[in-house]
């Protein structure tokens, strides 16, 4: 199955996991649609793809701009072969520091973000018959750690809500993949904010054995090839993609 044009919307494509499945993808042939925040980061990657990449800027937590980012797809290209629903934020914290601003911007971003793609892509892959929609979940998904509980009930919530997508949407040509990494290298980091997380994360990123604990983005850009790579009638639910030595 090619890759060779097919029309790929990405969000949170400005850097990271979004940035690096942009490059490999248009690489080897598709045509990619970029959304994220920072316009002169999307027009930097655009200008580096070249003719395979267009953008928009786009907030996912905002469905009109979703929609937007969705139409300009179909209108240049005709169609959306895949979503890859890429945005996220990841600030920690115990939950008695009731930080109910990180927490609502979490649920905005990390579940409503999702929810917003795949309300808006849904009907133009209804129409088509055909489609692939992927979201990037996280190892926190499948397990618990203090300090990090609603960002793992966002990640948990984003398993449930690809799970129902996939039971849904089936026998409209519809596939959901969920790619879920461990530790990786990306801007993330900068949105934890509590500074002991940040701490016991720093040493895991830049400790002498990063090697083995950290993925790069282009780990994670590989794995969702694999996902878009498939025949039509093959349907990978999901991914984890683990650094070989990390421990949870």
């Amino acid at each position: 199955m090619s890759i060779e044009n097919k029309v790929v919307v990405i969000t949170g494509a400005s850097s990271g996991i979004g940035a690096a499945t942009a490059r490999l993808l248009a690489s080897q042939g598709a045509k990619v649609v970029l959304g994220a925040r920072r316009e002169e980061r999307l027009a930097d990657l655009a200008q580096e793809i070249g003719a395979n990449a267009i953008y928009r800027v786009t907030d996912v937590t905002q469905r009109e701009e979703v929609h937007a980012l969705i139409q300009l797809a179909v209108e240049t290209y005709g169609r959306v072969d895949v979503l890859y629903n890429n945005a996220g934020t990841m600030p920690q914290g115990n939950l008695s520091e009731r930080d109910y601003a990180k927490w609502q911007m979490m649920l905005d971003v990390n579940v409503m973000g999702v929810l917003n793609g795949i309300g808006e892509v849904l009907p133009v892959m209804q129409a088509q018959h055909d489609g692939l929609i992927i979201t990037t979940d996280s190892v926190v998904g499948h397990v618990v750690y203090p300090a990090s509980a609603v960002y793992n009930g966002t990640k948990y919530a984003v398993r449930a809500i690809m799970e129902g997508l996939r039971q849904e949407e089936k026998d409209h040509g519809i596939r959901s993949t969920i790619v879920s990494p461990g530790a990786v290298r990306t801007e993330l980091l900068k949105t934890v904010g509590n500074l002991e997380v940040k701490q016991g994360l720093d040493e895991i990123f830049n400790g002498e054995n990063s090697r083995q604990t950290v993925l790069d983005p282009e780990d994670v850009a590989n794995a969702v090839r694999f996902a878009i790579d498939q025949p039509k009638h093959v349907a990978i639910s999901e991914v984890l993609v683990r650094p070989a030595g990390q421990i949870v």
